[in-house]
């Protein structure tokens, strides 16, 4: 039964309907769309795929077999909670969140200087790995069932 929250495969569920927790290998459980207040729309059907326009924008084949459940994700004012202070952060477990650029070079590839001396160089991890920018996707394999990519924010 189409009804917000049941989860239903993809060729069950009319088309434009809002979807998220969506799988992305048949059995394998929700994979695609699980953060606060995200939803994907089911685009179209043909064959054994549909086509889901994803929150980035992207379009992507999925398996019509595919298990997702309809609606959104809820808790969409997540992204505006302020944690007030240091304290709460820490309560939460996350711990401070040091710039490579003010340690010593001992530290971190893009540290020393004289004063507020800035890297000098492209930001990069305390290994020396590319922080910033640098593209990580490598799988041919699946750029079959990619069919639009996401739109890229314009970097200055």
């Amino acid at each position: 039964e189409v009804r917000i929250g049941n989860t239903l495969p993809l060729r069950k569920i009319p088309l434009g309907q809002e979807i998220h927790n969506i799988e992305l290998k048949i059995g394998h459980g929700g994979q695609l769309v699980r953060s606060a207040g995200c939803a994907a729309q089911l685009a179209a059907k043909e064959g054994n795929y549909a086509t889901v326009k994803m929150p980035s924008g992207e379009m992507r084949k999925i398996h019509i077999e595919c298990m997702a459940t309809i609606g959104l994700v809820g808790n969409a004012e997540h992204q505006n909670i302020s944690l007030g202070k240091a304290g709460r952060a820490r309560w939460l477990k996350r711990r401070p969140h040091n710039r490579g650029v003010t340690k010593n070079p001992v530290d971190h590839p893009m540290g020393g200087g004289e004063g507020k001396s800035s890297g000098g160089r492209h930001p990069c991890s305390p290994t020396g790995k590319p922080a910033k920018g640098l593209k990580t996707r490598s799988n041919k394999r699946t750029d079959r069932f990619i069919v639009r990519r996401r739109s890229s924010k314009k970097r200055s």
